[in-house]
């Protein structure tokens, strides 16, 4: 099995096929490297597409240090792994917190980022809802040391952004479930407390984000109401940025509505191909809707 070296030793297991422009998948808390499949299956046949798991997630090392595990840290991971595989550039595709990972991959190091799509990315980054985040994520990180992963997932698999894969796909969901239920739970304890409850907001990134150089699509689902308001702000913040909302749909939008899912990421990747995801036209910017003057 392959395994990328990180400057502090630790080992990311990583899987790829196909061959062609490079692709990198990024996976949520709750996932691993197993949550791409459909993404993999789809891609592999005209790009060479690489999935990790997290630091903390096995196969991959499972460090048992808190200061192991942070936003700084998942970003230096991103990098491993294209370095482990010797490439120079990719497209990176990221939900939630792979998404705020590759995000930040965009913001930090533009060279290796050929473009980024950002999906489920938000949750704890509006000020409203900051302090709540960081206060849950602290619940979540103590109910996998007392409850275990597998008592954890029956609770957190059904909350009110993962049901709408559930009445959609009740197998696909289970499974989901079932990935969720095989996280180690030092790892994951780990993970939450370093890398989601202590990422910087991403309102006091704003002025960074305005110099995002590499494009960026923004997914989300309509029922997802951690990350709305969030992916309205970046899409008026980033420069060559765009926003996809999926009806009636929720957090894991890449499990839930894999073919419309591919389908906008094919598009995006064909665009940054052709050099065409450019900058938001000035004149779509201004204070009138309609172009009217005063």
């Amino acid at each position: 099995m392959p395994y990328a070296l990180t400057d502090d030793e630790v080992r990311l297991y990583y899987e790829e096929a196909g061959t062609g422009p490079a692709i990198v998948f990024l996976h949520e808390f709750a996932g691993d490297h197993r949550s791409w499949e459909p993404q993999l299956r789809h891609f592999s046949r005209t790009h060479r597409c690489l999935v990790y798991a997290a630091r903390g997630f096995p196969p991959s090392d499972v460090p048992a240090r808190p200061e192991s595990y942070s936003q700084e840290r998942a970003v230096a991971d991103v990098l491993a792994v294209l370095d482990a595989a010797q490439v120079e550039q990719a497209i990176l595709v990221g939900n939630s917190m792979g998404g705020f990972g590759a995000l930040h991959c965009a913001l930090r190091h533009p060279e290796r980022v050929r473009g980024a799509v950002v999906a489920g990315c938000g949750y704890g980054a509006h000020p409203d809802t900051e302090h709540t985040f960081r206060a849950e994520s602290e619940t979540i990180a103590a109910a996998f040391e007392q409850e275990g992963s597998a008592g954890m997932a029956r609770w957190y698999g059904v909350g009110p952004a993962r049901v709408q894969y559930e009445a959609k796909d009740p197998r696909g969901h289970a499974e989901h479930v079932r990935i969720l239920a095989e996280h180690d739970p030092v790892g994951a304890a780990l993970t939450m407390r370093g890398v989601q409850k202590q990422r910087p907001s991403l309102y006091a990134l704003r002025d960074e984000l305005a110099r995002c150089a590499p494009p960026v699509l923004l997914i989300a689902g309509d029922e997802d109401d951690g990350v709305l308001e969030t992916n309205l702000m970046l899409k008026r913040t980033i420069p060559r940025c765009g926003l996809a909302v999926l009806p009636r749909s929720g957090h894991v939008t890449n499990l839930e509505e894999p073919e419309l899912f591919n389908r906008l990421v094919e598009r995006f990747c064909t665009a940054v191909d052709h050099g065409t995801w450019r900058e938001r036209d000035p004149r779509a910017c201004g204070a009138s809707t309609t172009g009217a003057r005063p």
